[in-house]
């Protein structure tokens, strides 16, 4: 079911299916996704359990943020949503840039937090190639000598052609607020948080993911205490798309006493 709350000034879209007296879980997703990227996990959880599968701002058919949050503020609202729907013993699933949210929040609010599955998740500062750099001092002499040579207006102007170029994909689709939002949160190490998580927690990867390659698995997997890693061979950042069989059945098994059919 369809339904919109405003959460910190945002107009957030969410879907509550499943049953409504099993544990709640939230469903985050990945930047650039929607809530319908994420609807084949969600068919899995709702025999048995209460699924909140949300648009992150600016996602879907969520408002876009006022300002360029950073992980903080997206994981304020996420904390937000789940007190207005007044829900208790939580579990979190995030998807890449959702598994941001879902380490943070459940570093720092243990007592709600009782599960955390993270799905292929950002979280870990990528390591940058050269080529890397050579955009990033390119872009900061441009925007020290666009605006001299051509003008504040032109110069802003050709400097975001520039910066859409040399972006990623996901950069290049995005809205100018979306963007600032991306850069802002692509940098963001949450190594840190990660020994703070008590909750039993599942990763679930793909062995060829080039996104948030493996080795980010192996790294969350040795520092939060009670983790338990899933790779899947010849999958790639979409694991739960790309082997969809496996997932469910490492998904059922890992909710096997929320759920209420059989493994199938």
């Amino acid at each position: 079911m369809d339904k919109f709350i405003e959460i910190n000034g945002v107009r957030l879209h969410y879907q509550d299916t499943g049953n409504p007296s099993g544990r709640p879980i939230v469903i985050m997703h990945g930047y650039g996704c929607e809530v319908a990227t994420v609807a084949s996990i969600a068919r899995i959880l709702e025999p048995g359990m209460r699924v909140i599968n949300v648009d992150l701002p600016g996602h879907g058919l969520s408002d876009e943020p006022p300002t360029p949050w950073g992980v903080d503020l997206y994981t304020q609202c996420i904390e937000g949503l789940i007190a207005s729907l007044g829900l208790r013993d939580v579990a979190l699933l995030g998807h890449s840039f959702g598994g941001r949210i879902g380490l943070l929040l459940s570093s720092r609010n243990q007592k709600l937090v009782s599960k955390l599955v993270l799905v292929d998740a950002a979280g870990i500062k990528p390591k940058r190639k050269p080529k890397y750099y050579v955009k990033v001092y390119t872009y900061k002499t441009l925007k020290h000598l666009l605006p001299i040579l051509f003008g504040r207006s032109l110069g802003a102007r050709l400097l975001d052609k520039y910066r859409g170029r040399a972006g990623s994909a996901d950069y290049r689709n995005s809205s100018p607020m979306m963007r600032a939002v991306m850069s802002r949160c692509v940098n963001e190490d949450l190594k840190h948080v990660m020994p703070a998580i008590k909750a039993p927690t599942l990763l679930i990867w793909g062995e060829d993911d080039t996104a948030t390659p493996i080795s980010d698995a192996r790294t969350m997997e040795r520092l939060i205490p009670d983790a338990g890693l899933v790779a899947f061979p010849g999958c790639g950042h979409y694991s739960f798309l790309d082997n969809p069989g496996q997932f469910k059945a490492v998904l059922q098994s890992f909710f096997k006493n929320e759920l209420t059919t059989p493994n199938n």
